[in-house]
């Protein structure tokens, strides 16, 4: 009798937990992202993938391309925003990436900023050499995640696909 109870209980304990987990995890899409470097010479890029709200204020680090701490405060305006924020972010940073390079990686984003009034901002720097706030800034939209977006500076473009 006793055990039946146990077993019940922790069926309930299981049923309770798991749905709300399982919708959590249903709440965002994965995409590979792929950026084109522009043919510059000198070091590699350090590029930043945020989520920036329709007032242009940053929500979130989406991807960093670039590991050592030490060159992140040369993507000035994200480094003033994730210095105040202490987001933890070594779960979604990687290599830098040279002239000519293509890197791609796998961003998460939450499927209510989607069509919402949202962006995706591509902020990047190269020791050295100028720094790009906006290198690519563009509607967080089904159709932009649909097409090729151009950069403006070390980004020669980005494409996106589901995951």
């Amino acid at each position: 009798m006793m055990s039946n109870l146990y077993k019940t209980a922790f069926l309930l304990l299981v049923l309770t937990f798991a749905k709300p987990a399982a919708s959590i995890a249903q709440s965002t899409n994965k995409y590979k992202c792929m950026i084109q470097m522009t043919n510059y010479m000198g070091e590699g890029a350090y590029i930043v993938i945020s989520l920036v709200n329709n007032r242009g204020a940053y929500e979130k680090t989406l991807y960093v391309l670039g590991a050592n701490k030490k060159w992140y405060n040369t993507v000035k305006e994200w480094y003033k925003y994730h210095t105040q924020k202490s987001e933890k972010i070594s779960a979604v940073t990687g290599a830098s990436a040279a002239g000519g390079d293509r890197s791609v990686n796998v961003i998460e984003i939450d499927k209510s900023k989607i069509n919402a009034g949202y962006k995706l901002r591509f902020e990047s720097a190269v020791e050295d050499k100028e720094y790009h706030m906006k290198d690519l800034e563009i509607p967080l939209t089904t159709e932009t995640l649909s097409a090729k977006n151009d950069g403006t500076g070390y980004i020669r473009y980005v494409r996106f696909s589901a995951n």
